[in-house]
Order: structure tokens, then sequence, then C-alpha cells
């Protein structure tokens, strides 16, 4: 059934018992072409666009829990394509694009809001680097203006321009990003998945892989073993656990990141902001909840919880950008296991097996990333090679050198 406002019309006339289930909660089969594990918005992208561009419909989307229920329900629903770097630039506005025309190609509403996102500079020197970043993105197809204070000022007239130790400056805008329905995006994508002919396989964990010399040969699953002829791994902070199943050990490390939401308020902040001088950015959703991260847990870890120094800090980068947030109550956080390369930018490419393949490393930008990701997942999983788009993402760029390190930061996943 298509969404319309037809379909609503129908459905309230019978009191909407004729809804059908938004995708099948399908059962596994025996074999399959292909199998994408991880089912949040990375894999079940793959698994669409593998059906939709690509033919391939002998697919299964294995996850372990319920869809919606990882890292796509736990993050700051942020999407951004405002990058410095020729490997990551392309790629994130090719994502921002794909972002646009999302809600009508799924027939599924994301919530796509293009409210901006504003990042604060603090300094003369910080002011010339945005200069050069937004000269970069238009440079490569996207948008950008670069404000000066006064323009932050009327724009967001709640920050601490009176800050003498953070002086605001001016501030970098990229009016077309924005924010979106995370949980939102997972379900329109299975929904038009399992349109297709994927099988979305829930509370489906993977156990063990059988390899066969070079070659994954099936995957054992709770629900059972399972033959197939490729297999993509899409499961963010648990990439290194799976990996370690075939034999591999990946440059990643898994690190929580915490993200909070605060009591509901009237209509306050109309676009996203960062802070320049620390790790903090905020929104306001739909429900007058700001929402709101920094920096991850400066430790290892799969436990999806964080520590209170973190909070500690997220909270003080609130109150120097904005004092009236003094007295507001954080209502609830959660964290997520992101899974941080050795130069803050993912890994979309083959593994040295045969057939297996890599979706992770994303750091801090996975949700941004997930129509791209997903995208170009797809074309590498069907034709065993790179896109143009993420061939920069290779695995062997940690061999040869060609980091793509984004905040100079060094070859030190937590640093990033």
């Amino acid at each position: 059934m298509r969404y319309s406002v037809w379909s609503l019309i129908r459905q309230g006339l019978v009191g909407n018992r004729g809804w059908p289930e938004a995708w099948r909660d399908a059962a596994p089969k025996d074999r399959y072409d292909v199998i994408v594990i991880g089912g949040g918005g990375h894999g079940l992208a793959t698994a669409y666009y593998l059906a939709a561009l690509h033919g391939i419909t002998k697919v299964a989307v294995l996850e372990k829990g319920w869809i919606g229920g990882g890292n796509t329900g736990r993050n700051t629903t942020i999407v951004r394509s405002n990058y410095l770097l020729p490997g990551n630039e392309p790629f994130y506005e090719h994502s921002l694009r794909l972002w646009e025309g999302l809600s009508a190609e799924l027939d599924f509403n994301v919530m796509f809001s293009q409210r901006g996102v504003l990042n604060l500079c603090h300094s003369d020197a910080q002011r010339d680097a945005f200069a050069r970043r937004g000269n970069a993105m238009l440079m490569m197809g996207a948008d950008a203006e670069l404000l000066d204070r006064e323009a932050v000022r009327a724009m967001v007239p709640g920050l601490d321009f009176a800050n003498a130790r953070f002086p605001i400056t001016g501030g970098l805008l990229q009016r077309r990003a924005g924010t979106a329905r995370h949980d939102a995006v997972v379900w329109g994508y299975a929904r038009a998945a399992s349109a297709l002919g994927v099988d979305i396989v829930q509370n489906c964990e993977v156990t063990g892989m059988v390899r066969d010399g070079d070659r994954i040969s099936a995957v054992e699953t709770t629900r059972g073993t399972i033959r197939v002829d490729k297999v993509g791994l899409a499961v963010a902070g648990n990439s290194s656990r799976l990996a370690a199943m075939a034999g591999l050990r990946l440059p990643i490390e898994s690190h929580v990141l915490q993200a909070f939401v605060s009591e509901g308020l009237k209509p306050w902040l109309d676009t996203v902001v960062t802070f320049g001088a620390g790790h903090f950015y905020v929104s306001q959703s739909d429900k007058g909840g700001l929402v709101f991260g920094g920096d991850i847990d400066g430790y290892n870890s799969y436990a999806q919880r964080g520590n209170l120094p973190t909070v500690e800090h997220v909270a003080a980068g609130a109150v120097a950008l904005f004092p009236a947030l003094g007295r507001v109550r954080i209502l609830r956080s959660w964290g997520g296991l992101v899974d941080m390369t050795m130069d803050g930018s993912p890994i979309i490419d083959r593994l040295p097996l045969a057939n297996l393949y890599l979706n992770g490393g994303w750091c801090y930008g996975g949700f941004k990333a997930t129509p791209a990701s997903g995208w170009c997942f797809a074309y590498t999983l069907a034709r065993d090679e790179p896109h143009e788009l993420n061939a920069a993402y290779r695995l062997d760029r940690f061999a040869t050198g060609h980091l793509i390190d984004e905040r100079g930061a060094g070859p030190q996943p937590g640093w990033h």
C-alpha cells in the first residue's frame, strides 16, 4: 500500500483496521545471494539499493534485536555535508542530496528538516579555517555561507556573545543541512526493501561464520545456519567482533558515544549549533526537547552506557554557549557504540576474504551518511569494486598512508 492522503482517509473511515504491516517479519531461508549483517540504517539502506538499483533481491538483513533498536535509535539526528577534504566532501554531499529526496523515494516521511547547521568560530584563525572549508564545499557542489558576528547574533540571539573566554567571531552555515527522524529512516528503508523482496530477519544474532579457505560459505545464527555467496558487515561498534568471527582483525576501536535530551521547552532554537571551542552540538526536536552531545567516552567499551565525566563535559559546553540552559533539566541520556578508525573516516571495502565486505568505522558520522553509505556499499557488493565516491574509503589506505584525517588529530581513534 502506498501512503497518501487518500489511503489515510480510507483507513480513517474503517477505524484504521486495514493498514498492512510496514514490512514482512521474515523467517530465514537456507541460502541467500547476499547477507547483510546489521539491521540499522546502513544495513537496510544497503539491502534496499541492492534490490532497487542492482536487481539483487535474494538478500537477507540479519538483526540481532529489532529494527530501530540499535544506534539508529540512539543518535542526535544531524544531517550535513560540511566537510573539507576531497575524500569526504563528495561522499557526504551525495548523501545530503539523497536525503533531500528520500521521503518521496521511500514513500515514507523521514521528517528531514533542512533547518541548517551553524558551526561557530571563536578566533580569527578559526574563521580563516572555516573560510577555507566553505570554499572547498562550494568547489565540490555543496552550499556554504561564512557569517560574521552580527549575522550569527541575528540568527541565534540566545548565544553568549559576552563570553570573554570563547568570543564568537562568526560561523560557517550550511542551510541545506538539518535533522531527520532517526527511527523513521530505518522504518522507511525496511518497508521499501521488504516490498522489493528482501527478507528482514529480526531477533537473529550472528554467532559465527563458516570459513572455507578464503571465503565465507555460511553464517551461523541463533536461528540456524544460513549459506551465502556474499556477506556484508554493517554493525557499527560491533565491527571488530564480527570480523574476529572470520579470523580478521580490523584497525578499529569501539567507544561509547553519549547523547542527551532535555525537558521540553517552547520553540527556542530553529537550527543546529556546534561549539567551535569544544565538542558540543545541539538542536531542538519537534517535541521541544533539546538534543545534544559531545565527545566519545575516552576508553574502549562495548557497553551502551557512558560515564559522568562526559556528562559534565557536555553540560559545560552547553552552558558556555547558552547560559540560559543552566537551569534546564536533562530528561534522559543514552549511549551508542561507535567504531573509531585511525583517521576518523569510514571504511567501505572488501575485506581480505574473497566474499566478505565491510561498511564501518563511521566514528561520529554514521547517521548523516546513511543513504550514501548504503548506496556505495550496495555498489561495492554488487560489482566487487568501490564506486568513485567510496574509493578513498578503502581499507588499504592505512597501509599506503592515504589517510583522510579531517580533524588532523593523528593516528589514534580516541583523538577523533
